[in-house]
C-alpha cells in the first residue's frame, strides 16, 4: 500500500518507523499515519509502543489526520483483544470494538462492499474476528462476504479520517476510487493515481468477476 502511495505522490516524504524508534507523529504534524498487518507477538510490542502516545493519537484523529490501518493493526485501536487462554490484552480504547483470537482457525474469504457509492473489494485472511459495540463506526457495508464477523453488516472501522480494515489485496491498488478519496483526505486537490488506467481496468474486471462468482 505504501509503495503504491509513493508512486502516486512522488514528491511526498515517506518515513518508515522501526519499533525502537519514536514515530514522527509523536512530535510533528504529519499528513498520514499507516500501520499494516503484523504477527501477534509484534502486535503486542507495537501496542506497548503506542500506549504512551494514546492522547497524541486521539489529538491527531480529532484534527482529521488520515490514519489507515490494515489487517490486525485496527485491533490496537479498539478496547481489548481476547487471547486464546481467555486473558485480555487491553488496547488503546479509542473505538468501541474488541477482537478475539483463534490461532487454530484462519478465516479466508473474498469481500465486496461499498464506500461513497463505489465498490470496494478485497480478501480477508485472519486469525481474529472483531465485534463492534456501535454501528456508528461502520466503514464498508457488506454486499457479499463477511464483515468484521459473520453477523456484522459492515467491514472495517471509520471515524473522521481514521480508516481501519482487515481487507488485503493490496487494498489501495485494488480500489482506485477509495485510494483517490484517501488522497483527497490528505489535501490532494486533483488526485492522480500511478498506473491509473491499468488500475481502473483491473478494478472493473475484478468487480465483474466478484459479482458473477461470489
Amino acid at each position: 500500500n505504501i509503495r503504491y502511495l509513493s508512486r502516486c505522490l512522488p514528491d511526498a516524504e515517506f518515513i518508515s518507523t522501526h519499533l525502537p524508534e519514536e514515530p514522527l507523529f509523536a512530535r510533528e504534524k504529519v499528513d498520514m499515519v499507516y500501520l499494516g498487518p503484523m504477527t501477534e507477538r509484534l502486535q503486542e510490542a507495537v501496542l506497548e509502543k503506542l500506549r504512551p502516545l494514546r492522547a497524541r493519537i486521539w489529538e491527531l484523529i480529532d484534527q482529521d489526520t488520515l490514519f489507515l490501518c490494515t489487517g490486525n493493526a485496527l485491533e490496537l485501536f479498539g478496547q481489548y483483544i481476547v487471547k486464546e487462554d481467555g486473558s485480555r490484552l487491553e488496547c488503546l480504547s479509542l473505538f468501541p470494538l474488541y477482537a478475539q483470537r483463534d490461532m487454530m482457525h484462519r478465516h479466508n474469504s473474498v469481500f465486496l462492499g461499498s464506500f461513497e457509492g463505489k465498490a470496494v473489494m478485497g480478501f480477508k485472511s485472519q486469525l481474529t474476528v472483531a465485534t463492534p459495540l456501535s454501528q456508528q463506526i461502520a466503514l464498508f457495508p457488506v454486499e457479499k462476504g463477511v464483515g468484521l464477523n459473520k453477523k456484522c453488516p459492515f467491514e472495517g472501522v471509520r471515524y473522521r479520517n481514521f480508516f481501519g480494515t482487515y481487507l488485503l489485496g493490496p487494498l489501495l491498488i485494488d480500489n482506485p476510487p477509495f485510494t483517490k478519496y484517501l488522497l483527497q483526505c490528505m489535501g490532494v486537490q486533483e488526485p492522480k493515481l500511478a498506473f491509473e488506467a491499468a488500475a481502473q481496468s483491473a478494478y472493473d474486471a475484478r468487480l465483474k468477476d466478484f459479482k458473477e462468482k461470489t
